[in-house]
């Protein structure tokens, strides 16, 4: 039986930015399936956080193209990448403290009552629903969010992007500054994201997470693609030779090589 071809859900075709004369993303071609991860690696400066600004609407690119579903697209603000159903999961999580999780939820997005007034109600069992898929030990809906553990604003944070009906998720360094059962908890988010068949971007310095998620990998040096390969093919070695040298596995020389496993 022939096995039929997964569309991506999005492409970016020779995209480029610079910032003062630097291209920050220079030629950058990639894409993302349904229901997979893509890790999208590399040192500091070598634009991934620019490329995927550029995706979440953040920063429009000087050249290249965008394609949802196969078709060109214009991206130009945030509120053009959530008409496209592309939600962006930053490190700091952009919740606001003060309030509980369904407050954060909807926040920007609230829902009224007929008299324009908020619906308190609708809006939190709208977030059991979401948790209930997600974290169904999820139970603190009435606290102010600043009261929570890192995996759980973590899950408030994937909760808002999954009930606007998240396609396309970019989650940039998820686990930074979780203890291990935390880390645990939101890998666990992110496999439950795959089997409902959202595709992620995951930006990540922790090459732990990007094997234990990822099913590709993108590694950038320099503001270009080294490779994009295939989590099954590499090991973390061949990925921390790609990061610091910008060289694909075999090209680098076996005196490169051994400088790596010094500096580790």
């Amino acid at each position: 039986m022939t096995q039929v071809a997964t569309a991506p859900l999005v492409e970016l075709r020779n995209v480029s930015v610079a910032f003062g004369g630097v291209r920050a993303v220079n030629d950058v071609t990639l894409d993302l399936l349904p229901g997979e991860v893509m890790g999208v690696v590399g040192g500091n400066g070598a634009g991934k956080s620019t490329l995927m600004r550029i995706l979440s609407g953040a920063h429009p690119a000087d050249s290249g193209e965008i394609r949802i579903d196969g078709q060109p697209v214009s991206i130009t603000n945030p509120r053009d990448a959530k008409k496209f159903n592309i939600e962006t999961i930053y490190q700091t999580l952009a919740l606001a403290d003060n309030v509980d999780a369904p407050a954060n939820v909807f926040l920007g997005r609230e829902m009224t009552t007929r008299w324009g007034t908020l619906d308190d109600g609708a809006m939190e069992d709208a977030t059991r629903k979401v948790m209930g898929r997600l974290n169904p030990n999820f139970t603190n809906f009435s606290q102010p969010v600043k009261s929570l553990s890192g995996g759980q604003r973590q899950a408030v944070a994937i909760a808002r992007a999954v009930h606007f009906n998240a396609r396309i998720l970019i989650m940039d360094e998820p686990t930074a500054a979780l203890g291990p059962a935390e880390t645990a908890q939101v890998r666990n988010l992110i496999r439950q994201l795959k089997q409902e068949g959202i595709g992620i971007f995951l930006i990540s310095h922790d090459i732990h997470d990007v094997f234990d998620l990822s099913d590709r990998i993108a590694v950038m040096y320099h503001g270009r693609i080294v490779d994009t390969v295939n989590k099954a093919e590499v090991n973390p070695d061949d990925v921390l030779g790609m990061i610091i040298l910008g060289k694909k596995p075999g090209e680098a020389s076996e005196k490169e090589l051994a400088e790596i496993e010094l500096r580790g």
